[in-house]
């Protein structure tokens, strides 16, 4: 539908049904978003936050667009599929001591110590179930084998920060799939282009 279906509507739909047909929840997915007439990959960037950022960033940052702390977490709960490059979790095997020593290991082989070796090699985020979309991410997390420093530090074992919704999480798959719908919805919304804002993209890689 040339014109029509604009890009961001496709986009957030696709996301959507992938997350469907790996196991995981439904949700509506409002439509009627324009397109942007620009793109700017270090703006872009930028709102993304980093994977070593620790839970006070983290937090701050996913504060600053209007998501809450249960938002956040069930948020990461994503990293339940996907995978990461040797390079964004290095310093998490190498430097830190909250990581299952077993897990460490079976990675190092592909994600070797000196900086620009291996960088681009890839690890899966969830290393229980990487192909279903469940809520096993934090299960993992419980048993330090969160990849990213950003995923560990939302559990410490300590009984502070976000450990209680973790623990829920794990424990109860509906409370993390209703939390993960409600906050995809809510991230799907933020500040779309509407009415005669920006425009419906002809190929979703450039600019009318």
């Amino acid at each position: 539908c040339k014109q029509t279906v604009s890009c961001a509507d496709i986009l957030t739909v696709a996301a959507r049904d992938s997350v469907v047909a790996l196991g995981g929840p439904s949700w509506t997915v409002p439509l009627g978003r324009r397109d942007s007439t620009n793109a700017n990959e270090a703006a872009a960037n930028s709102d993304l936050p980093p994977p070593f950022f620790d839970l006070v960033n983290l937090t701050q940052s996913f504060g600053d667009k209007g998501f809450t702390v249960t938002d956040m977490v069930a948020l990461s709960g994503a990293h339940t599929i996907g995978q990461a490059q040797c390079q964004n979790f290095r310093d998490r095997l190498y430097n830190e001591t909250n990581i299952n020593s077993g897990f460490a290991t079976s990675l190092k082989a592909n994600c070797p110590q000196p900086t620009g070796s291996g960088d681009r090699n890839l690890a899966n985020l969830d290393v229980s179930t990487p192909y279903s979309f469940d809520n096993a991410y934090y299960s993992n997390l419980k048993s330090q084998k969160g990849l990213l420093h950003s995923d560990q530090v939302l559990f410490t074992g300590t009984g502070g920060g976000t450990d209680n919704t973790v623990n829920n999480f794990a424990s109860n798959p509906a409370a993390f799939s209703s939390a993960f719908a409600s906050a995809m919805v809510k991230m799907g919304n933020l500040s779309p282009l509407t009415g005669s804002q920006g425009q419906v993209r002809l190929s979703c890689s450039k600019v009318n």
